[in-house]
């Protein structure tokens, strides 16, 4: 019984692959309806309310200081800042302990994701041709994890787990090549002030790391003023979240041998002790067993890998969906859309087919070649199903469009894009993993 419970416990602990996956794909439902509801409520008779309220001014006032902005601004730079910090903590994970963190395990998705992200960007500037759309080329070159992974969670245990791990390996190395685009070319003027002000205050944070400092409050509290100074800096303030998740900690406390012998400890204290008559109420003894083994399942825990854990659900279930809500909005008719036009068919294009074909061709080149290996248990066909189902973009692809365009209407261009591509790369990715799988 007693090792039923340790064995129990360990899993708890040490399957955090699985608990990703699980939040990605409920994330993606989520992302779905709050959709569903940009669209139907930007285009009711209710569309100005839609647009007011994120319009409208959210401030903080303290003294003589005033910070004052949009509804819609503290959920693009301050609630979006969040999400990166969660991804810049997958980003680490993976490097650290991770299928990133070996060359042999990292060459395969690292080569394919490279592939991914050139093709839809020539394929795109190929067809958008010059002009201010051209502007938009960073926008086909992402892949919506929580989408990608929604959909290959519909075919159930049939999926290969080195699939899903491929998958995920390919959009987190995905994600590092947009956020590197995103400070490099999407930013603003650059005040370098600022920029020092918060380089000092990393130096900070990674010398608390040196020395295993592992107070959470401390970095994060640290974490918003960095966040402050990207705000003034110029450089997009979602960028902090990154750089700050690469400032945790990742080592235990204590091993997992010794967590194993301290929660067989507290389990056995538990059973010893007198069990109460009533059925609410516990004894002494056993609430302090109970604190031992919490106690030790927080130290056997990293704080990189806690931090994930209780933020994942967040950002999945809520700042996700609400980005999607405040940005996912097209407002049909008015005679300003062409649904057919060079933007939407240039977007449309590079997502679905730039993504299959960057990422099929170089992965298939970095094994003819003696780079890499294709996993075990996966199949070609496979890959290519991937590289369709890559081509959602969607979160990342909706939150460059953002930041490289004000014009309304070339913004509902790459959103009618974006949407069509997304929907028939899940669709067709679906339908040939389905038929791969059997």
């Amino acid at each position: 019984m007693i090792k039923k419970k340790v064995r129990e416990i360990t899993k708890h602990i040490a399957d955090p692959f699985e608990r990703f996956l699980r939040l990605q794909s409920s994330g993606g439902l989520l992302l779905i309806i709050a959709t569903i509801i940009a669209m139907v409520w930007s285009n009711s008779v209710y569309s100005t309310s839609y647009f007011a309220i994120w319009e409208h001014q959210l401030s903080i006032n303290y003294a003589s200081f005033q910070f004052s902005k949009s509804l819609h601004w503290w959920i693009n730079d301050g609630l979006m800042a969040i999400f990166f910090f969660v991804v810049g903590l997958e980003i680490k994970r993976e490097v650290v302990a991770g299928e990133l963190s070996t060359a042999k395990e990292a060459i395969f998705p690292i080569v394919g994701a490279i592939g991914g992200m050139l093709a839809p960007i020539i394929i795109f500037l190929l067809v958008v041709g010059n002009g201010v759309p051209a502007d938009g080329w960073g926008v086909p070159m992402a892949t919506d994890i929580a989408f990608a992974l929604g959909v290959l969670s519909l075919l159930g245990k049939k999926v290969p787990l080195a699939l899903k791990v491929f998958l995920t390996a390919l959009a987190i190395v995905d994600d590092i090549g947009a956020l590197i685009v995103i400070a490099l070319f999407y930013s603003n003027e650059i005040y370098w002030t600022y920029l020092q002000i918060a380089g000092g205050l990393f130096v900070l944070l990674f010398v608390f790391n040196y020395f295993n400092l592992r107070i959470m409050n401390v970095y994060l509290l640290t974490g918003i003023v960095i966040w402050f100074c990207f705000v003034k800096s110029g450089v997009h303030p979602t960028i902090a979240g990154v750089l700050l998740a690469l400032t945790i900690p990742t080592s235990r406390k204590i091993r997992m041998d010794s967590f194993i012998e301290r929660a067989n400890a507290g389990l056995k204290e538990f059973q010893k002790a007198k069990w109460p008559d009533s059925k609410v109420v516990l004894t002494i003894p056993q609430i302090n067993a109970i604190e031992t083994i919490k106690e030790s399942v927080t130290k056997v825990q990293s704080p990189i890998y806690r931090l994930e854990n209780s933020l994942g659900g967040f950002v999945t279930k809520f700042a996700m969906p609400l980005f999607a809500l405040a940005n996912a909005s097209i407002v049909f008719g008015g005679g300003n859309i062409n649904y057919f036009n060079q933007v939407t068919l240039a977007v449309g294009i590079a997502l679905l087919l730039g993504k299959v074909i960057g990422i099929s061709l170089f992965s298939w080149i970095s094994v003819k070649l003696g780079f890499a290996k294709l996993p075990n248990g996966v199949s070609w066909i496979q890959i290519i199903g991937v590289g369709i189902l890559s081509g959602i973009g969607f979160t990342m692809s909706l939150f460059i469009t953002n930041l490289a365009f004000t014009d309304d209407t070339i913004i509902n261009q790459f959103k009618i894009g974006i949407f069509t591509s997304s929907f028939l790369a899940g669709l067709i990715g679906f339908i040939i993993l389905k038929r791969s799988l059997k």
